[in-house]
């Protein structure tokens, strides 16, 4: 019997704070709008209350929903509505010609080095990097010299992936940069297109396209 009555204690206290909240609600409603359904948490009385979606901040008051279930629907479409047009997923970045041609050139890595070759599937040192290069759609010169010479000059400290890197005195030799700090080359008979250090190599240059 004891406990009956603590369960209605509870359930009073419960009534009568919704019930002031909607008493106040209805004096500072601003004007008179269509009724609003209260209900009484875990029982079965529910009550109309109009002018109670005018209430300033009404939306605010923690658990509102529980005792006035259209302003959740409110608040929550509300919230659907901002994250459809305030937050649309970011476009991926598009990837520059370097970039193309470097992941072009990664994907023959362990293709062997054949003197004069161009690919697809055996290369020399410029003949790698034309070839990588003509994958991203852009068309570079033939030569490891010519392709030192054509691009433009980039400060090794510049350096961003795709880029070509040029070796010895003459530019004899040439390597496509990957950004952390080696080069995918095609270095010579017995060695397959890999990937190795930078400075592997006295550098001579290192151009852009």
């Amino acid at each position: 019997m004891a406990q009956h009555r603590r369960q209605g204690t509870v359930n009073t206290r419960r009534i009568a704070s919704t019930a002031a909240l909607a008493a106040t609600a209805a004096v500072v409603a601003p004007g008179v709008a269509q009724a609003a359904e209260v209900v009484v948490p875990n029982t079965d009385y529910r009550f109309e209350v109009a002018g109670l979606e005018n209430v300033p901040n009404i939306d605010q008051v923690p658990n509102i929903d529980r005792y006035v279930p259209s302003l959740g629907k409110v608040s929550n479409q509300q919230h659907t509505n901002y994250a459809a047009a305030g937050h649309k997923p970011a476009a991926p970045a598009q990837q520059t010609v370097g970039q193309k041609a470097l992941a072009a050139a990664r994907s023959v890595i362990g293709s062997p080095y054949v003197y004069g070759a161009a690919g697809p599937n055996a290369f020399d040192c410029s003949g790698l990097t034309s070839w990588a290069y003509a994958q991203a759609g852009k068309q570079i010169p033939r030569t490891s010299q010519a392709q030192a010479s054509a691009g433009t000059p980039v400060p090794l400290d510049q350096l961003q992936p795709g880029d070509i890197v040029a070796y010895y005195g003459g530019a004899s030799h040439v390597g496509i940069y990957t950004g952390h700090g080696t080069i995918i080359d095609a270095l010579n008979s017995g060695t397959p297109v890999q990937e190795r250090d930078l400075n592997y190599m006295p550098i001579h240059s290192a151009v852009r396209f």
